[in-house]
């Protein structure tokens, strides 16, 4: 198998990073070919409503942009499975992620009410690290959010697990930043003993994508 993780963050080693790393790890060890794309190292674009890909009679196989993103979305194509992450900045999803999924999804949804075209299922998940605690998810609206994007990734591929890492650690040291609302303690005693389940979780996530 082949499994593909997508790194949504601007930060690499942490969080997120971390987490689709373990997801890898679960899928090498079951037997799995890995590959991880950072994709604030990626020099690319949203969609930009060319339409290319809903041009009567043809099929696409994948978005007609070219640009640096375009080896990524073919190799997306020949995968097992795929895996995203993204921390959630100013009440969603990181912009650079957003732009990827709007070139990943759209060329496969149909204004005709069709079926996906992507032309086969695989297993996706999307792994999401946040500030907020788990409590507040409803509260503020993340759940739709994590809803919306499970319901359009299981629409083109065929399977969508959704996992959450919640009130996570975000800096070394807190008291260099205007945070007084947030125990940057607190927070640490967090990562350390409840973080290292969330690694675990994605762990097992992997290996059971190649199971």
């Amino acid at each position: 198998m082949k499994v593909i993780a997508i790194n949504g963050s601007p930060r690499k080693k942490w969080n997120t990073h971390i987490l689709l790393e373990k997801a890898l790890e679960g899928a090498k060890e079951a037997g799995a070919e890995t590959e991880l794309f950072n994709l604030y190292d990626i020099n690319f674009k949203g969609c930009t409503s060319c339409f290319a890909c809903k041009l009567k009679g043809i099929t696409i196989s994948k978005c007609a942009m070219k640009d640096e993103l375009e080896p990524i979305l073919q190799k997306i194509c020949e995968c097992d499975a795929l895996i995203l992450g993204s921390p959630i900045y100013f009440n969603s999803v990181t912009g650079e992620i957003r732009s990827f999924l709007e070139r990943l999804l759209f060329p496969y949804s149909s204004y005709e009410l069709k079926p996906s075209t992507f032309g086969k299922k695989i297993k996706t998940a999307f792994i999401y690290t946040m500030n907020v605690p788990f409590f507040a998810l409803p509260l503020i609206g993340y759940n739709k959010i994590f809803k919306f994007f499970k319901k359009r990734l299981k629409h083109v591929f065929g399977h969508s697990e959704t996992l959450l890492s919640t009130s996570t650690y975000q800096f070394d040291d807190y008291n260099k930043y205007a945070m007084t609302i947030i125990n940057g303690k607190s927070r640490l005693k967090r990562r350390e003993k409840v973080f290292p389940k969330d690694c675990e979780r994605a762990f097992k996530l992997g290996k059971k994508f190649c199971s």
